[in-house]
Parts: C-alpha cells; sequence; structure tokens
C-alpha cells in the first residue's frame, strides 16, 4: 500500500520525501530491534524496586535508572555492531525473497553480487558480536536467587545444553547454504526457505541460551540484583494457565499467516503486472 500510495495525489510530501522515509525506516528499524536484542546480553540501564508495589501514589516496580529512558545502550559499540549485523541479515533475506517472487532477469542478476557484499558486512558484524559474547563474563543466577557475574556463560550455556549447540550450527549452514547456492548458481531461486528457516534457528537459541541454565535473561546494569530472570519476573498462576490455553490458536494463526502469503506469492511478480497496475 505504501508504494502505491506515493504516486497518488493525495501524497503532498512528492514521490521522493515518501521513499526517503520508506528508506529510513527499513534502516532503522532492524537496527533497533537489533540493539533492543543485544541487551539481553550486554544489559541495559534499570532499576526494579518491589517495595513499591505498596506505594498508593506510584506503584511501578521498575523505572530507568536516568533520563535516557533506555537510549543510552546505544553508547554501547556492541549493541550498534549487533544492530547492524540485523540490518544486513534483513537486507540479505530481502533480495532471497525478491529473487525468489520477482520474474524479472534484470532484477535477479543485480541481487548476487548485492548479496555477496551485505552477507560479507552480516558475517563481520555478526561474528564479532558473538565471539565477545561467547567469551565475555554473562549473567548468571544462583541457588538462592542472586545474580554474579561468571565467565563465559553464554559458551557454558551452549555447552550445558548441547542440543542448542547443534541447532544453533544447523541454522548458520542453512543460512549459508541458501545465500552461496544463490550466489554461484543463476537459475536457484529458492534460497529465502533454508536461510528463513536457518534464521529462525538461531534467533530461538539465543533468546533461550539468554534465559535459560540459571541466566538473568535482561541483565541491569544499574543495578545487578534488579536483573529479570525466568523465576523472578513470571507471571501470576492464572495468568501463566490463560497463557497456556490461548497458545492453542497459535496452529489457526500460522495456518493463517500461511494461507495469506501462499495467496500473495502464488504468482511471481513481473514486468508485465506492474504495467497494467494489477501488481497490488
Amino acid at each position: 500500500m505504501s508504494y502505491e500510495f506515493q504516486n497518488k495525489a493525495g501524497n503532498l510530501l512528492g514521490t521522493r520525501t515518501f521513499q526517503t522515509c520508506l528508506i529510513i525506516n527499513g534502516l532503522l528499524g532492524p537496527l533497533l530491534i537489533g540493539g533492543a536484542v543485544a541487551t539481553f546480553f550486554t544489559g541495559s540501564n534499570f532499576i526494579v524496586e518491589k517495595s513499591n508495589l505498596i506505594n498508593d501514589f506510584q506503584p511501578v516496580i521498575s523505572h530507568w535508572a536516568n533520563s535516557s529512558r533506555g537510549l543510552d545502550v546505544l553508547l554501547n559499540p556492541w549493541v550498534v555492531v549487533f544492530g547492524f549485523s540485523v540490518v544486513f541479515l534483513a537486507r540479505i533475506l530481502g533480495m532471497l525473497y525478491i529473487n525468489n517472487n520477482i520474474n524479472d532477469i534484470t532484477i535477479r542478476s543485480r541481487i548476487r553480487p548485492q548479496l555477496l557484499i551485505n552477507t560479507v558486512a552480516f558475517l563481520v558484524f555478526f561474528l564479532a558480536f558473538l565471539i565477545r559474547t561467547l567469551l565475555s563474563d554473562g549473567y548468571a543466577v544462583l541457588a538462592d536467587g542472586t545474580i554474579a557475574m561468571q565467565p563465559m556463560k553464554y559458551l557454558h550455556n551452549l555447552i550445558d545444553m548441547w542440543p542448542l549447540a547443534l541447532m544453533f550450527l544447523t541454522g548458520v549452514l542453512l543460512l549459508l547454504f541458501g545465500i552461496v547456492k544463490t550466489i554461484l548458481k543463476t537459475n536457484y531461486i529458492r534460497g529465502i526457505w533454508p536461510a528463513g528457516i536457518g534464521v529462525i534457528l538461531v534467533v530461538v537459541v539465543l533468546f533461550l541460551i539468554a534465559g535459560w541454565n540459571s541466566t538473568a535473561y535482561y541483565p541491569s546494569t544499574a543495578d545487578l540484583q534488579s536483573s529479570l530472570t525466568l523465576q523472578n519476573s513470571s507471571s501470576s498462576e492464572f495468568t501463566l494457565r490463560t497463557m497456556f490455553y490461548v497458545s492453542f490458536l497459535v496452529p489457526f494463526v500460522l495456518a493463517y499467516i500461511i494461507y495469506a502469503w501462499r495467496s500473495i506469492d502464488k504468482k511471481k511478480l513481473d514486468r508485465k503486472e506492474i504495467n497494467e497496475d494489477d501488481a497490488y
């Protein structure tokens, strides 16, 4: 709808301004989302005060430690590094999707060199963050519930939960397979499938090693004991039971998503369809 609207009379700012805003959104969105995910490993500047629950005037138990309201995490270079890795990953998946769903030789020929450049950039940023995270201290939950720093905590999580390590390796290999085969074989267009599945596996593993195996999944850099864990931040039994029953709706939502995307992509987009104004 956005691309169609830019050429309508109601777009008073003009096509160029609209496209510029779309580009800014496409860059800042993945960058900030990646930065937010990185704070699961680097920590964020907040404080939890459960005693506020009995405060009738301000029953808020958590607050930011300064006036930046969490944006100070962008001063951490490793947060920005992971954010840029997500930006390039989004570009990679976008190019693989376009390669699979747009039937145009010119566009597909331009995708392969761009795919190589973005893959190299992604690997530089992602591997740098991954190696640093696995080798640095992590936020461990001790037997009495207190939080303490532990050397190479996230590497130990992968070793202790070795099925996750295999899952992570499988995801990486699937992503690289989809990319490399697309680059090397000009007639291969289905790289989005192995790459997309691989990304899902890697993301799931990253979230699990951030919170499982007695690990604080959202560390606090302002007060170590304010860090959030699965034990100190779980909802009530009633809420968890309700969420359990609601989760039975997930297969129906997933089925609808599959149906909707299948309907959108059942016919590949080409120049004829665009010229006839039938692309939407």
